[in-house]
């Protein structure tokens, strides 16, 4: 079965806004005008073959997405990418009916600002930030997105992930460090760059908990679609600004075809189903594999080497990924009628 169709066919349970089940306390009506609104997965148990698939997809699509970008940045500016990405992305999901289905009036606003945060600003971000900080840097603080939704989740579903998961997302991010640590050694990183990315990464961290409750009530792809549009309007301006002192170059326009419908259309469409499958936290330990992905293809592609430390946090990545992929007691817990 389609693991994105298969998606559309959970229940909204556990979740905290836009439910009515046991233990969410708050009601689908009660919910509604709220703009931030999270929930828990509607898969409690450890992730089975439908999830380690989603997380390996993403991973293998978002990780080689650096070598299409980098190979970009020859001739195109980095509006032009953004908005070419995002366009792209559009493109392709408005080709596939499912993602023409209706979405309820009321949350169209939600959807508009999960793409605004989501894509729009991060995606300009970005470009800015590495003009004063190495991508290196950049890619390290980059892997602190699990903490940041871990952070939001608790915040909004006013309680703390399970322990394990908290234990795994710390391992994984220190498995980060250690593959990230070689390449960071004499990086150039302003404070002003620095700042960039953790405010993109911080809306990371609130788009994997918003994206949960939209995801389970009308599947990934029309959320994504109109989220992908309403990010569109904040990424063109900075294309139509790039593109005057960009070269053409086929070559790198062919690249985007895969950068965009790839890299932004359907790896946001998986990480949105995996997320509303086993909540933002333990969905989000998916980024902990793409430098691991980039990694591997920079020794594959590049002739790369790979640093001791590298293959430590290797395994720590997959430690970290184990321990957080196990039952969400806490979330069980929580769904579970009183007696």
């Amino acid at each position: 079965m389609d693991l994105i169709a298969a998606s559309r066919k959970e229940s909204t349970i556990s979740t905290r806004y836009g439910s009515a089940e046991p233990g969410t306390g708050v009601r689908l009506d009660e919910a509604r005008g709220r703009l931030l609104q999270s929930g828990a997965g509607t898969r409690l148990e450890a992730f089975g073959p439908a999830e380690w698939g989603l997380l390996t997809s993403i991973a293998l699509i978002w990780g080689s997405s650096f070598v299409l970008i980098d190979f970009a940045l020859t001739w195109f500016l980095p509006g032009v990418i953004a908005a070419a990405r995002v366009g792209l992305g559009a493109l392709t999901l408005a080709l596939v009916p499912a993602a023409r289905r209706p979405v309820a009036r009321e949350d169209l606003p939600r959807v508009a600002f999960l793409g605004v945060i989501w894509m729009g600003i991060p995606l300009s971000l970005f470009p800015i930030a590495q003009q004063s900080i190495d991508s290196s840097v950049a890619g390290m603080l980059n892997g602190a997105m699990p903490l940041a939704t871990a952070a939001w989740s608790a915040l909004l579903l006013r309680r703390a992930p399970g322990g394990s998961q908290v234990i795994g997302l710390l391992v994984g991010f220190a498995g980060i460090l250690a593959i990230s640590w070689p390449q960071v050694q004499g990086s150039d990183a302003s404070l002003q760059g620095t700042l960039l990315v953790l405010a993109a990464i911080t809306l990371y961290g609130l788009s994997a908990n918003l994206a949960v409750p939209l995801q389970q009530k009308y599947g990934a792809l029309p959320v994504l679609l109109r989220a992908q549009l309403a990010a569109l309007l904040i990424v063109i301006p900075f294309g139509l600004t790039d593109v005057a002192a960009s070269e053409w170059s086929w070559q790198a326009a062919l690249a985007m075809v895969p950068l965009g419908a790839l890299g932004t259309g359907m790896a946001f469409v998986l990480m949105a189903t995996l997320v509303g499958r086993v909540g933002g936290p333990r969905g989000s330990v998916a980024i902990y594999f793409v430098p691991v992905v980039a990694m591997i293809l920079g020794v594959i592609l590049l002739e790369e080497t790979i640093a001791r430390s590298a293959l430590v946090g290797i395994g720590l990545v997959l430690g970290g990924a184990w321990l957080t992929s196990r039952r969400d007691r806490a979330g069980a817990e929580e769904a579970a009628p009183a007696r």
